[in-house]
């Protein structure tokens, strides 16, 4: 065979071997670097025999075999420069081909667990509001200003049944659970059935490029719960309300939010508004907040309300210092742990309450969180003690302080917590089970018999998620509230959702 048929196959041996060098991409038993390692090795072999043929080291050839002249050589090496050139060429497609490949399959990864997220981890929206961040390309810019938003649209049906008496028409105190509004020693029972969409949501979130040294971004949230509006007869109207709004600059958070001393994260997948109410401290207000990594220190909104002498509530409005909140976040693949505690003082003036003007400081501490049991399911909990902190609890089951017989402010202790368990049965379908409980140690010479000593209630849901956005579940919840009288309520709901996150 000439060599002018050696360097032609050789050629053809290269351009299959070029053609392919695709194959492997797609192939699941040996990877394209293993490949290509094979391929320069057998061109390189095929290069040195080609080498050894242009210059022989033996005896001179016989004329019957012609020498390699000088031209012939350089021919060859510069043919062999070129087949370099060809092989490094291909090695680098299949080394942007692979690099593709494995930027397409981390994509496909992220947005697997971007979709099982939003599957899985759809408890009450307001999470959402503890991370200012926004996602590279997320959004759309106005100026300097990158704005995303998202929320979601809710329909609640509630049939529910309460022992001691008929709640008001046309109250928000149909649409979830507020335990000291549990009715207690009516002549009759209630039995009521409303629809509603006042759950719903709106947020924006905003990120401003301040340069690379700071960091400024802010929220607004916006929903139409607890306002005014039209009745069931005709319109279902209903005035929206602020009630998120914070600014972000670095380690500094300025506007109203939820209370540091709460942790939103902790909250259990439910459909009802919170799920928990007698076991869970609940709050948002104006506060001034520094975090550092899991630290965080805030100042926030003072509000002093008083049991009086008959026991009604009273509002003081004239408090002097800030509630001071205290907290720290622990997190990892097992979960999320906080502990938080809370100092803050009380005060009444001569003209808030009977000619009274007294302070007194309330405490305490709290712990929570969501850990993991198995791939799926989750534990969630919160334990909360203290004294003062009755506006804190329950949406304010009970007061924070009584007036005694001196005139002095006296703090009422109070002690709370839940527990709940959520497991997934398919990819599709979710359960959770839950429980709380809160009891006050009101001084009852001073606030009356007929403020509430203990409330508890349990709940139980299924939720279909057919789609990734879409909730569709029914749960059932069960309430007690007992009076330090004696004297109890319960509330039986039977309660249908569909939910759509966007």
């Amino acid at each position: 065979m000439s060599r002018t048929t050696v360097r032609r196959a050789l050629r053809a041996g290269l351009l299959a071997a070029t053609c392919l060098t695709a194959a492997p991409l797609m192939a699941q038993e040996q990877s394209v670097e293993d490949r290509l390692e094979r391929l320069e090795r057998l061109v390189e072999g095929l290069i040195e025999r080609l080498d050894n043929q242009a210059a022989p080291t033996g005896p001179a050839p016989q004329a019957s075999t012609p020498a390699v002249t000088g031209s012939q050589a350089a021919e060859m090496q510069a043919q062999q420069a070129r087949m370099a050139a060809e092989m490094q060429a291909v090695r680098q497609q299949a080394q942007a081909a692979l690099d593709a490949t494995r930027a397409l399959e981390t994509r496909q990864t992220q947005m697997a667990a971007s979709q099982e997220k939003l599957v899985f981890d759809q408890t009450e929206m307001s999470e959402k509001i503890i991370d200012f961040e926004i996602a590279s390309g997320e959004g759309f810019k106005v100026g300097n200003t990158r704005v995303t938003y998202d929320g979601y649209v809710k329909l609640d049906a509630i049939s529910q049944r309460t022992s001691g008496g008929q709640l008001p028409g046309n109250s928000i105190l149909r649409d979830f659970l507020i335990p000291v509004a549990i009715p207690v020693g009516g002549r009759s029972s209630g039995f009521d059935t409303d629809f509603s969409a006042r759950q719903t949501r709106f947020l924006f979130k905003t990120e401003t490029d301040v340069g690379t040294d700071h960091k400024l971004s802010g929220l607004i949230e916006l929903d139409f719960n607890v306002t005014a509006g039209g009745d069931e007869r005709i319109s279902n109207s209903f005035v929206p309300r602020i009630r998120n709004a914070l600014i972000n600059y670095d380690n500094w958070t300025f506007g109203q939010g939820w209370t540091t001393f709460m942790n939103v994260g902790a909250l259990p997948d439910t459909l009802d508004f919170i799920g928990v109410t007698p076991g869970t401290a609940f709050d948002r207000q104006p506060l001034i907040r520094y975090t550092n990594g899991g630290l965080q220190i805030a100042v926030e909104q003072p509000e002093t309300v008083v049991t009086s002498h008959t026991g009604a509530r009273v509002i003081a409005g004239d408090d002097q210092l800030p509630d001071i909140v205290g907290r720290y976040n622990w997190n990892g693949d097992w979960g999320n742990f906080t502990i938080t505690a809370i100092a803050r003082q009380l005060h009444i003036s001569e003209d808030d309450l009977l000619g009274i003007d007294d302070a007194a400081w309330g405490y305490g501490t709290s712990v929570s969180g969501k850990l993991k049991v198995g791939p799926r399911d989750d534990f969630r909990f919160t334990a909360t003690v203290g004294e003062g902190l009755g506006r804190y609890m329950g949406l304010n089951i009970v007061n924070d302080a009584a007036i005694d017989t001196n005139g002095m402010l006296n703090p009422i202790a109070t002690y709370s917590g839940f527990a709940a368990y959520r497991h997934v049965w398919s990819d599709k379908l979710r359960s959770n089970i839950a429980g709380s409980y809160f009891k006050a140690d009101n001084p009852v010479a001073l606030t009356t018999d007929q403020v509430t000593d203990e409330s508890w209630n349990g709940f139980v849901n299924l939720i279909w998620n057919p789609v990734g956005p879409l909730n569709v579940g029914v749960e059932f919840l069960y309430a007690e509230r007992m009076l330090e009288d004696g004297r109890s309520g319960n509330l039986q709901r039977l309660q249908f959702s569909t939910q759509y996150n966007f």
